[in-house]
């Protein structure tokens, strides 16, 4: 592993460790990088995302959903980084959620913290714990496992 893995992840970078692309990248910046181990993602939730047209009218909450697909970008990203998969075509697949728990609503203006940690990783497949924040409010925490595919999704 290098010594040069950033502590910081900016949205072209991001763009470079993970395929998502709109209105499904859902990380805007990715802070506190230690590698192999955790991260702090951060999405700022506006109005104008295509999932308030529909969730719900009138009434606009981000989807509890997406909050978990959020903490498994930033942790695809933070996997990225760790094992140098930058510009290869890797993708970082889920494999499973557990202990998933909703504890605020998500609207626009507010800005979310997405903190990750892996639990066991280094291999093909990693567990991860993530807690989604508000202004130190807990908005969604859950654990999650996901899977390296080196061949960049390629059949095989």
């Amino acid at each position: 592993m290098s010594d040069t893995i950033p502590t910081t992840a900016d949205i072209d970078l991001i763009q470079r460790a993970i395929p998502h692309r709109y209105p499904f990248l859902l990380v805007d910046k990715v802070r506190d990088i230690v590698p192999s181990k955790s991260a702090v993602g951060i999405k700022c939730v506006t109005m104008n995302e295509p999932q308030f047209a529909g969730h719900f009218p009138g009434l606009p909450v981000f989807p509890g959903v997406l909050l978990v697909e959020a903490l498994a970008q930033t942790s695809a990203v933070m996997v990225s980084l760790s094992l140098e998969l930058i510009d290869t075509g890797a993708v970082v697949y889920f494999m499973g959620i557990d202990k998933c728990k909703f504890r605020r609503k998500v609207v626009p203006g507010d800005v979310l913290e997405l903190h990750v940690e892996a639990l066991r990783g280094g291999g093909k497949v990693w567990k991860f714990l993530g807690r989604a924040t508000v202004d130190g409010d807990v908005a969604a925490e859950c654990e999650f496992m996901a899977m390296i595919d080196r061949s960049g999704g390629a059949a095989a």
